[in-house]
Parts: C-alpha cells; sequence; structure tokens
C-alpha cells in the first residue's frame, strides 16, 4: 500500500519499518471510542505488571499467542471501511512497539480518526505522535500517585518524572483526551488521588473503576490483600477529581 503523507510525516518515519507486534484485534466496539464504532489492535508487550491488568496474554512472554500479520490487519481495515468510524490501538503498551509513528502513519493515511491507549511510560514518544498528528484521541492510565509506582514493582524514582511528563504532554497537546485509574488498596487512595488530581488539572474526562477479578495477571493478589475500595470511597474520589476537570464519572 502507498502511503500518503497528509501530516507531512519524516521519511524515516513512513519508511521505517520493523514489525509491530500485534496480539490481538477486536473487530468491532461501541465503547472504546465511542461514539465511533471502532477496532481495536491489541499489541504485544508492555513494561508494567498491574496486578488488575485483564490482558496477562499480551503482558507476560510466557502466555503469549500468536500475532496478527500487519497485511491481514491492512486488508481487513480496507475491507470495512465503509463500516468502521475509527481505530483504537491499545495493549499491553503500544509506545514500547518500535514502529508505532509509522503504522500511525499507515491507518490515518486511510482517512480513520486513532485513538491511544497508554501507560504513559514513554513520552517520548507520545510527544512524537502528537508533534506529527499522528493521533486523535488519547488515554492515559494513571496507576496512582507517579511516586508511589514502586508499588507496581516499577523503579519509583525513574518512572514517576515520564509519568508526570506524559501528563503534562496530554494536558497540552490540544487533543481530545482522559485519564482514568483503576482504584485497588494499596495502590489507589485518598491521598494519591488528591495529588493525582493536581497533576490533571483542566482535563476534560476522569474515568475511575473497579477491577475486574477474573482472568488477570495476578489472581493471588485478590486473595491475599485487603485491597477493595468502597462505593462511598469511589464516590469521594470522584469529588476531589471533579475539582480538577471538566467531568469526572465512575464506570
Amino acid at each position: 500500500m502507498r502511503i500518503q503523507n497528509p501530516q507531512n510525516i519524516p521519511p524515516r518515519i513512513l519508511n521505517g519499518r520493523s514489525p509491530m507486534h500485534i496480539g490481538g484485534l477486536e473487530k468491532y466496539s461501541f465503547i472504546d471510542y465511542a461514539p465511533h464504532i471502532s477496532c481495536v489492535i491489541f499489541t504485544r508487550g508492555c513494561n508494567f505488571r498491574c496486578p488488575y491488568c485483564h490482558n496477562p496474554e499480551l503482558v507476560l512472554p510466557e502466555s503469549y499467542g500468536g500475532t496478527v500479520p500487519e497485511n491481514e490487519l491492512f486488508s481487513f481495515l480496507t475491507r470495512r471501511r465503509k463500516y468502521l468510524d475509527a481505530v483504537v490501538i491499545s495493549g499491553g503498551e503500544p509506545t514500547l512497539q518500535p514502529d508505532l509513528p509509522g503504522f500511525c502513519a499507515r491507518i490515518k493515511s486511510m482517512g480513520f480518526p486513532l485513538k491511544l491507549d497508554t501507560n504513559g511510560s514513554r513520552p517520548a514518544v507520545l510527544l512524537q505522535l502528537i508533534s506529527h498528528r499522528l493521533v486523535d484521541y488519547l488515554a492515559m492510565d494513571i496507576k496512582t500517585d507517579p511516586e508511589w509506582y514502586d508499588r507496581l514493582g516499577i523503579d519509583s524514582e525513574t518512572r514517576a518524572d515520564a509519568i508526570r511528563e506524559s501528563i503534562e504532554l496530554i494536558r497540552s497537546s490540544g487533543l481530545p483526551h482522559e485519564f482514568r485509574t483503576t482504584c485497588v488498596k494499596p495502590l489507589v487512595d485518598g491521598d494519591a488521588i488528591g495529588r493525582i488530581a493536581e497533576l490533571v488539572r483542566g482535563a476534560p474526562l476522569y474515568a475511575l473503576q473497579k477491577p475486574q477479578t477474573v482472568k488477570v495477571l495476578n489472581p493471588a493478589f485478590f486473595t491475599q490483600t485487603e485491597w477493595t475500595v468502597s462505593d462511598a470511597e469511589l464516590d469521594s474520589y470522584r469529588s476531589v477529581l471533579q475539582t480538577s476537570v471538566r467531568h469526572c464519572f465512575i464506570r
């Protein structure tokens, strides 16, 4: 497929081809990029190990399944062009894919609006996507206070600045965007929510959600930890965030 270049993307991005590791494809979704009818492309591989992750087959190398070849994916998009309004790239963590900018450019050249889900760990990649207008909507998961990311088994000293930088890039991007947090103890409490509220001030949308507890990355977490966040606590978190963002809701 000859790639059109309406965004004047540098040739090094368009031509720097390395394989995308696509772990799955949801052919139709009415909720991931509402009100669009979208498909969701799931990339394989993640640098986080959130215990409540519900896509372990995309995170743990020992659980990896097969991949979807890019030619099959783009054939699908060509056939469904009349029926799909948009494309979502999720994961795993898409920004780990070396060819993500070129891949986004190919999708954009087909005329699809594109949403990206990210954990915010690679702000340099986000800056590249934003600068070259390769995405139309950004959704970032904020796991907890950036200083607490070591509770996820991630070195907080090397991650906290990256998380804060990604939040600020997204806030100032001029693109529609949202932030969201899965609420589990001890990763999330009122103190963490208060600090997050300061970081996302002015954002248009924030979603709070409880975790699912089946088919998760670390089932033992839910039997060995007092993780439950009550409905009253969720309501209090929403009230705090509502003072900083335009709209906060509980899924």
